[in-house]
């Protein structure tokens, strides 16, 4: 396939890059280039999305498959303008952020009320809580809907990515601290849900998307497990034995102005119940049924932990640091003991 990838030179993009030169596809990555570079194998072309023509020297070449993933609304109508007449296949990167409901526990992309679109005088998300980014994601799918029809995108709505080269501190932060060792402070219960997707299974399920024909839209998410099998499967991971875990109430935490899900002095893939409920427990069977292949969770804690040692200045540091989770360890402590 001639694959138009819009970004690829981080993260997700990056990794779908790498992944369709490895299955011998016809690769262009278009973007700035100032967030990364595109991995070998690919042809790169630099472009100004701001530009409302600046994707159209690509529109004569004529692509099997595009993948975009911007929250930029202008940006995603400036590329349906230019290359919709000229790409088989669009997929959209999307999110659960879009979801209206994060309270109730599996729902899917079908039967799940989402968030109303963008205000038209905003283009993107803002400030450093992201406002309006799930709004801005659902004006996207709809102008890819309405420009490309049904049976010619496909939207992803992924849920957490994590794996190597993840720009957040979420997943990494749980890969160090268990490496760390001693006793970890475990946010909630033993049996609260969490949800992800390894980055290069989320890849090879767009080319899969791609190649097939794929489309409609998907909750981009592997399956629900328990934080007691989490920490579990990310010590097994890393080869550490009887991690000592130490399940703090939430409670406790949010009256200590602990921070949920990412972020400084948070416990990330942390969020509060019921609220939050719905967030890391969406039905991922959709998207399994579609072709979603989810590896072991051993296999996205070796890849982790091996970016962030050949990588170690690329990894945000986030999470409680060390003197600040034994202090709450020791009031917690205090608290049960008295």
């Amino acid at each position: 396939m001639r694959i138009l990838i819009l970004g690829g030179t981080r993260f997700l993009g990056r990794a779908l890059a790498r992944h369709a030169v490895a299955q011998g596809h016809d690769v262009t990555c278009a973007a700035r280039g100032v967030s990364g570079v595109a991995p070998a194998g690919v042809r790169f072309v630099p472009v100004d999305r701001d530009d409302p023509d600046g994707l159209a020297p690509l529109a004569g070449e004529g692509f099997d498959a595009l993948v975009d993933v911007t929250s930029r609304v202008s940006h995603a109508r400036h590329a349906l303008a230019a290359l919709a007449d000229h790409v088989g296949h669009w997929s959209f990167v999307s999110t659960i952020s879009v979801y209206a409901d994060n309270t109730t526990p599996g729902q899917t992309a079908t039967d799940a009320a989402v968030l109303p679109p963008a205000p038209q005088d905003v283009d993107g998300p803002v400030g450093p809580d992201h406002r309006w980014y799930g709004e801005c994601k659902v004006s996207i799918e709809r102008a890819v809907r309405e420009r490309m029809g049904e049976g010619r995108s496909f939207v992803c709505r992924a849920g957490l990515i994590v794996g190597a080269e993840d720009p957040s501190d979420r997943f990494p932060y749980w890969v160090r601290r268990l490496s760390a060792g001693g006793e970890v402070l475990a946010p909630g219960r033993p049996t609260d849900r969490v949800q992800f997707v390894d980055v290069a299974d989320l890849a090879a399920w767009l080319l899969h998307a791609a190649g097939t024909d794929l489309t409609g839209t998907y909750d981009g998410t592997g399956p629900a497990m328990s934080r007691a099998d989490l920490l579990a499967g990310v010590a097994a991971g890393l080869g550490v034995s009887d991690p000592v875990l130490t399940w703090v109430d939430q409670g406790f935490l949010l009256d200590r102005d602990v921070r949920e899900w990412s972020g400084t002095r948070a416990l990330p893939l942390w969020v509060r119940l019921p609220e939050g409920g719905g967030l890391m427990d969406r039905d991922a069977r959709p998207a399994r049924d579609a072709g979603l292949a989810v590896r072991p969770l051993a296999d996205t804690v070796r890849a982790t932990a091996a970016w962030m040692a050949a990588q170690p200045a690329a990894v945000r540091q986030g999470g409680l640091d060390p003197a600040d989770e034994a202090a709450l360890l020791g009031a917690w402590h205090a608290v049960q003991d008295g």
